[in-house]
């Protein structure tokens, strides 16, 4: 695979700092809720001392195994110029234009659903994370569970009400801070280990092994839920562009990994000495005096888990934008220095309805956790999958990514049979919202396609069209008129509505493109494609990674350095409208599709916002269209 550039602007210290604010915040928090949800009436597992050892052991080698040999020493070396995460890691398969039914067009089907399922996952995170937190209220005095909903619902409202303000101010606090929560579990940790020093045989892998034979099938649910403890491992692959593979490595097994197992193997100990304290064996690690300051300090990081992946939501969001499988849709870029800080307020507003009604619905922690891992697994799955096929394209001997691949697998079934019979409590609605996201994006990119293909044959190839004007003049007016065309090579169907209703052209013309590569970023010096079609008639192409939003007006800026003179200031932009219906014959299916992709169609973000053109410099034309 290849070696993508490393963030080279900061020290590395303070790049594994904010890595470990960013990056471990999710996975961070587990030990809130992962070891004690092993053991609920659900399960029907006692806190034995054959069980907790054997339980613990699963999470530590699910944490050793997952996240630090399949993550950190393998799939992070899969960067697409430097960029982690599902989509991009599709992108470097390059499937976008292969045909239905090819490998390459089945590995892109396989990516886009595991990218859904991330939205799944990006509404259940906050939810059971704020949730298990203030749940600690109710340890030391059963009085505040009444209050643990309506507490909840307000630090989530507060969390999504902010989002708008960007993340770049509380971003540089978010280091420090978990730094000092890791730090605290593993002090707490170190408490409940000195209880009983013997809870360290959990390293010993035939507990976890034992403890899968003797329980069964019980067993194998219950290893559904120490799932819950690597959930997160995605994080650190998603944000691998912002800190580089050296940060994130440094902060996993420099602080991350040891303060998480100290703190699961504190709980062990704490539950060993007291079977009791299986309830709430996190909190149980606390002094009496320290109760209510851990409550403050366990919802301060679970925000900063929440304000991870709900950032990764919108960077997801916008890569599935760019590269064309979601409708355009408003991004404000919430500071000018840094790419990742965006804001997207309709996934904002979507996000915090879901996961309060989550919240409200699943009610406690416990219920939530069935929720959980599902959508997670799968994605794991996916990972794998997609992870050796992209070590095939770069290099790797066939038979060493193979096995590779084949051993994280077994792990990664494990998991995914393991968290499929959570489907009734739960499990099923990371999947709907998976299937929902999923099918919106087949239903958009198949709308697109089928739309291009039932126009083409309806626009004048542009050569023809210089020649026509060439041979019959029409009238000129002042000024300079760019055209905006998915497809360079046809005429824009804004200019053929003009001439049909009013031949004239302006003094100079433009026909630009915008093309989203299948890279994270392209530079400015490869930015422009331009050529000149015939005297003052030329043809732009512009070059933009799935990371970047375009700027239009900037880049004709761009153009004098090819020596081609144009102010912004002074453009008509000319964008083609399509109102689509289904055609009369249309079988139900097909049309219900149709009215679909008419609604998304109308309903997307108009391009002189998305590619920040002045709205009193936009000339919009439509056309009729029946597919």
């Amino acid at each position: 695979m290849k070696d993508g550039n490393e963030p080279q602007s900061r020290p590395l210290s303070i790049l594994s700092l904010s890595a470990l604010g960013i990056v471990y915040g999710d996975i961070g928090t587990s030990p809130l809720y992962a070891f004690k949800q092993c053991f609920n009436s659900i399960n029907g597992i006692a806190a034995s001392p054959e069980n907790v050892l054997g339980v613990l052991s699963l999470i530590v080698w699910s944490l050793i195994i997952v996240v630090s040999i399949k993550y950190l020493l393998f799939v992070l070396k899969a960067d697409n110029s430097g960029e982690g995460g599902i989509i991009a890691l599709v992108a470097l398969l390059n499937p976008w234009s292969a045909a239905p039914g090819t490998a390459r067009n089945l590995l892109m089907v396989m990516g886009l659903f595991g990218a859904a399922l991330l939205f799944g996952d990006g509404t259940i995170t906050p939810a059971i994370s704020v949730l298990s937190a203030i749940e600690g209220l109710q340890v030391e005095n059963a009085a505040f569970k009444p209050f643990v909903i309506p507490i909840t619902v307000g630090i989530l409202l507060v969390l999504f009400s902010v989002q708008k303000r960007g993340t770049a101010k509380i971003g540089a606090l978010f280091g420090p801070i978990m730094l000092i929560w890791f730090l605290m579990l593993a002090i707490l940790g170190i408490g409940g280990i000195l209880q009983e020093p013997g809870v360290f045989a959990a390293l010993i892998p035939t507990h976890g092994i034992q403890f899968l034979v003797t329980n069964g099938m019980v067993g194998l649910i219950v290893l559904g839920t120490v799932f819950l403890a690597v959930t997160g491992a995605e994080a650190l692959y998603a944000d691998m562009g912002h800190f580089g593979r050296t940060p994130i490595r440094l902060a996993w097994f420099v602080v991350a990994l040891p303060a998480l197992l100290l703190n699961y193997f504190g709980q062990g100990a704490a539950v060993l000495t007291n079977p009791s304290a299986i309830d709430h064996p996190f909190y149980q690690l606390s002094p009496d005096w320290g109760h209510y300051p851990l409550v403050i300090m366990a919802t301060i990081a679970t925000i900063i888990a929440s304000q991870a992946v709900i950032s990764g939501v919108f960077s997801l969001t916008r890569q599935a934008v760019q590269l064309g499988q979601l409708p355009r849709i408003n991004v404000i870029q919430t500071d000018r220095h840094h790419i990742g800080q965006i804001y997207i307020p309709t996934v904002n507003w979507l996000l915090m309805i879901a996961t309060i009604a989550l919240v409200v619905g699943f009610r406690t922690s416990d219920n939530l956790g069935a929720a959980y891992g599902l959508a997670v697994s799968a994605d794991m799955v996916i990972t794998t999958c997609l992870a050796f096929f992209v070590a095939k394209r770069f290099g790797w001997h066939p038979w060493l990514a193979g096995t590779l691949a084949a051993a994280f697998l077994i792990v990664d079934l494990a998991f995914l049979v393991a968290n499929s019979f959570k489907f009734f409590q739960g499990g099923w609605y990371p999947v709907v919202v998976a299937a929902a996201i999923f099918t919106v994006m087949a239903i958009w990119r198949r709308g697109v396609a089928n739309l291009r293909a039932s126009t083409r044959d309806e626009r004048q190839p542009l050569d023809a069209f210089l020649k026509q004007i060439k041979a019959s003049p029409p009238a000129r007016v002042p000024g300079t008129a760019v055209y905006l065309t998915a497809m360079p090579e046809t005429t824009p169907s804004a200019l053929v509505q003009i001439m049909e209703h009013m031949p004239v052209l302006h003094e100079r013309s433009i026909f630009l493109t915008i093309k989203i590569e299948d890279v994270p970023r392209v530079a400015s010096a490869d930015r422009i494609d331009l050529s000149e079609l015939e005297s003052d008639m030329y043809r732009i192409v512009l070059h933009y990674g799935f990371m970047q939003n375009p700027n239009v007006p900037v880049a004709l800026k761009l153009c004098s350095t090819l020596d081609l003179e144009i102010d912004p200031e002074t453009v008509t932009y000319f964008v083609g409208i399509d109102d689509i219906e289904p055609a009369k014959q249309s079988m139900p299916l097909k049309a219900l599709k149709i009215h679909i992709f008419s609604y998304l169609w109308r309903n997307g973000e108009r391009l002189s916002d998305s590619y920040n053109l002045l709205p009193e410099q936009t000339v919009i034309i439509g056309k009729h269209i029946r597919m």
